[in-house]
């Protein structure tokens, strides 16, 4: 069975977005990015074993399949953009009750029902699935107790205040996968529920 996989970049004292529209994520949806090269090439083995992609509809409307797949283009030959490719690939699906139809390429649109949908994900074949979206659709994900794998990009950042992705139930507690400092001063922390 398929792993559903939260990606989310955090903050030191837990948030994932900042009230204001300051900058504090080390890497932002640009070509710029203070990750270091050890950091990307463990981002890229991440997408080796991922062939579905989950988004909200804001994501999607925000820009994330457009600007991947331009980067993808643009560094068809490097290797640190080797994950742009595979979300080029990758099965999208965009969970929404407003969206009817996809403008974007290998994309479906569902039904915002994230059980039954998540549930319908899991059951096909192949590799795992990967959720892309802002807090409140993470943590929506999260009270529902979709989540198999919470995979946290600590920011070398405090924030004070912001939006946060725990805290509307779901799981108590969690047990540590693996964690991996670097150079960028990114910690990646691996959680699985806690059975």
């Amino acid at each position: 069975m398929k792993k559903l996989i939260l990606q989310m970049q955090m903050s030191v004292d837990g948030f994932v977005g900042a009230e204001d529209d300051h900058l504090w994520q080390l890497w932002e949806w640009g070509d710029d990015s203070a990750w270091d090269d050890e950091l990307k090439q463990d981002f890229n083995a991440v997408f080796e074993n991922i062939d579905t992609i989950l988004l909200s509809r804001k994501m999607a409307e925000e820009g994330y399949l457009n600007h991947w797949g331009k980067a993808a283009t643009k560094f068809p030959k490097d290797r640190f953009y080797a994950f742009a490719q595979r979300i080029v690939e990758a099965q999208k699906v965009v969970l929404s009750d407003r969206l009817k139809a996809t403008r974007w390429e290998r994309t479906t649109v569902a039904s915002g029902d994230l059980p039954r949908e998540v549930t319908r994900l899991r059951a096909g074949e192949g590799g795992n699935i990967a959720v892309f979206g802002g807090a409140g659709f993470a943590s929506a994900l999260i009270a529902a107790g979709l989540v198999d794998e919470f995979q946290l990009f600590i920011n070398p950042a405090v924030l004070g205040a912001g939006r946060r992705i725990f805290g509307r139930g779901g799981f108590s507690r969690l047990k540590l996968i693996g964690s991996k400092a670097y150079a960028s001063g990114m910690v990646v922390s691996r959680y699985a529920p806690a059975v």
